[in-house]
């Protein structure tokens, strides 16, 4: 069974578009990924589409969508990075919150570490959830 990741922010323009790309990248077929907003904003913001563009990760085609009951119920693991409430609860899932800093209104040096965090997270889950070997 191939495990489901849904990725939350409140406007699906920063965080959860990293970590999206990052684990997409990373687990290179072996992990379903999505990304939603709670209140999606009209496009991905700049500094991160630039940071991610720096490791080769082009975000020039994705753009922020909105975070559905549909998304919730197909995913395993549901991480959300300061959605608050506006994440609907399911038995059954695996919730994690990963406390990150907005890169909303933030220049690319201040965006780098944030996407640094958000990859270095992204490895451990993979390796959590499909275990080499």
């Amino acid at each position: 069974m191939t495990p489901e990741v849904l990725f939350v922010c409140v406007h699906n323009a920063g965080r959860s578009q990293m970590a999206a790309a990052l684990l997409e990248h990373h687990a290179a077929g072996t992990v379903v990924v999505r990304s939603a907003g709670s209140a999606p904003a009209e496009s991905i913001n700049p500094a991160v589409r630039a940071v991610m563009a720096e490791i080769g990760l082009d975000l020039s085609r994705k753009y922020p969508r909105p975070l559905t009951d549909d998304a919730v119920r197909a995913a395993d693991v549901v991480i959300t990075m300061g959605c608050g409430d506006a994440c609907p609860v399911y038995p059954g899932k695996r919730y994690l919150n990963w406390e990150l800093t907005d890169p909303a209104g933030k220049p690319a040096e201040a965006v780098r570490p944030i996407r640094d965090d958000i990859d270095a997270r992204v490895r451990a889950l993979l390796a959590e959830l499909v275990p080499a070997g």
